[in-house]
């Protein structure tokens, strides 16, 4: 295996510890020992590999969890911690930050979409869908 290679799919391997663990405490010293890096070059890999930090790709994740769960309806401070947030304020701030809502709102956002969707389910299919496969008579 090539050296560049090997590096990256150090990279890779980490970047799947984080999947597997992003509910539970990680500390960057913890991911870049898994990808056996010292954590300034983990973190300079890392970045050129993903784009993100591993800070800022652990981040988004979570989010992007949590707003899987709020769409379930599960209370907001449970998706908080079980998304791996320590403090709902914390939580709070980073969801607001990154999708321009509160948890709360964005989670009645989504219930009221699921409501709309269920009463007029054509309205959220392109039309062109709808006559294409006769749904409209």
């Amino acid at each position: 295996m090539l050296p560049k290679q090997y590096l990256y799919r150090r990279i890779v391997f980490a970047k799947l510890f984080i999947d597997a663990n992003f509910s539970q405490p990680i500390h960057l010293d913890t991911i870049s020992s898994e990808a056996h890096f010292s954590k300034f070059h983990f973190i300079r890999l890392f970045r050129k590999a993903y784009g993100k930090t591993p800070h800022q790709y652990l981040t988004w994740l979570r989010i992007e969890q949590a707003k899987l769960l709020l769409a379930s309806g599960m209370p907001v401070c449970d998706v908080c911690f079980n998304v791996g947030f320590e403090e709902a304020s914390s939580f709070t701030h980073l969801f607001k930050r990154s999708t321009g809502v509160t948890p709360s709102l964005y989670q009645q956002q989504q219930l009221e979409r699921k409501e709309r969707i269920r009463l007029q389910p054509f309205a959220f299919v392109p039309n062109c869908f709808v006559e294409q496969n006769g749904w409209n008579k």
